[in-house]
C-alpha cells in the first residue's frame, strides 16, 4: 500500500452496492456539481439523478438515486416481486424516497425488464428485453467526456462483470449479453463511482471483507440463491472474503462486488491510519438486522 493521503477504506459489514458507494463518496466530499457535469456527457437519455439525505437506523446518510423515465422503470423497488413475498411490500416505503435498504437502486441482475438507451436511435425503445454487450457498454463510456482515469475504472468494473456473467452463462466476455447490468441506471451508477473516485484523488482502496445475506431473490432468469451466480464468480475472481449475515436478502449486488473486484488494492487495513473524512451511503431495501448504510473512510495511512 502506498503511503499517501488518499486511501479509501470501504466497510463491507452491511454489504455493498453501486448507488450506496456513490452516495458514500459524495458524503465524503466528492463534488455533486462535477458528477452532474460528467454524467451529462454520457450518450444516453432517460435518466436524472437525485442526491438527498436519509436517516437509516439513526445514521444520517447521503442518498443517491438514479431516476428513470417511466418507460425505463423496472422492479428495483418492488420487494414483494424481488423476494416473492407479498408481505414485504409493506416495507417498501420505509423512508420518504421510496428506497430499499440494500443494494443499488438498479437491483442490477434481477430485473425482468432491461432499460432501453434513448440515446441510440437503432434501438427499439419499446422492447422490454433489450440487452447490451460489453462492446455496447464500452462504446457508451468511451463516447463520454469522462476523464481517462474515470473511464479506466468504469471499464474495469464492467470488464469483471462481463467475465462473471460469461462464466455463469457459459459464454465468453465478448459474447455475453448483460441483462440488468447493461441498463441505463447501472451504467450511471458505475460511471458515478468512477467519477467520484477520480474527483477525490483516491488511489488505494481497502476492503477487508463483505457481509452477505441468505435466501433467494427473483432475477431475469427466475429465482436464484443468494449470493447470486455473478456475485459468487466475482468474489472468487477477486478473492473476496464473505461473512454470512443474519439477513434474509441480498446485501452484495453484482455491481457492488464488481467495484471491489476491479478496484480494491488491499484487503488489509493499514497498521496505523488517521481518519480525514467519513461518508455514509444510504441503502434502499428494508432488511432487518443491518444498518442499511455503507460507510467509507478517507484516511491517511501512517508509515
Amino acid at each position: 500500500m502506498s503511503n499517501h493521503q488518499h486511501t479509501l477504506i470501504i466497510d463491507g459489514t452491511s454489504g455493498i452496492s453501486g448507488d450506496m458507494t456513490v452516495a458514500a463518496l459524495l458524503d465524503l466530499g466528492a463534488s455533486e456539481e462535477h458528477l452532474r457535469e460528467q454524467l451529462a456527457t454520457l450518450p444516453v437519455d432517460g435518466f436524472s439523478i437525485a442526491v438527498t439525505r436519509a436517516n437509516k437506523h439513526g445514521i444520517d446518510a447521503c442518498d443517491f438515486d438514479v431516476q428513470l423515465a417511466e418507460e425505463l422503470e423496472n422492479h428495483d423497488h418492488d420487494m414483494a416481486w424481488l423476494y416473492g413475498n407479498e408481505a414485504a411490500a409493506e416495507h417498501t416505503h420505509e423512508h420518504e424516497h421510496h428506497h430499499h435498504d440494500r443494494g443499488e437502486h438498479e437491483h442490477e441482475h434481477c430485473h425482468e425488464h432491461s432499460h432501453e438507451d434513448h440515446g441510440h436511435g437503432h434501438e427499439d425503445h419499446h422492447h422490454a428485453h433489450h440487452h447490451r454487450s460489453l462492446a455496447d457498454v464500452t462504446a457508451i463510456i468511451d463516447g463520454s467526456q469522462l476523464s481517462d482515469g474515470a473511464k479506466r475504472r468504469a471499464l474495469a468494473i464492467f470488464s469483471v462483470l462481463a467475465d462473471a456473467e460469461a462464466k455463469a452463462h457459459g459464454k465468453t466476455p465478448d459474447t455475453v449479453l448483460f441483462h440488468e447490468v447493461g441498463a441505463v441506471d447501472s451504467i450511471v451508477d458505475v460511471c458515478s463511482v468512477a467519477i467520484c473516485l477520480d474527483d477525490l484523488g483516491i488511489e488505494d482502496i481497502v476492503v477487508e471483507s463483505l457481509s452477505e445475506g441468505h435466501g433467494t431473490i427473483r432475477c431475469a432468469h427466475g429465482l436464484m440463491p443468494i449470493p447470486v451466480p455473478a456475485v459468487v464468480n466475482l468474489c472468487q475472481a477477486g478473492n473476496i472474503a464473505l461473512t454470512p449475515a443474519p439477513v434474509a436478502g441480498e446485501l452484495v449486488t453484482p455491481t457492488g462486488a464488481a467495484i471491489v473486484t476491479a478496484l480494491r488494492t488491499s484487503d488489509q487495513l493499514p497498521s496505523r491510519y488517521r481518519i480525514e473524512a467519513v461518508g455514509y451511503g444510504a441503502g434502499k431495501r428494508p432488511y432487518e438486522g443491518c444498518s442499511g448504510t455503507l460507510r467509507c473512510l478517507l484516511v491517511h495511512a501512517d508509515a
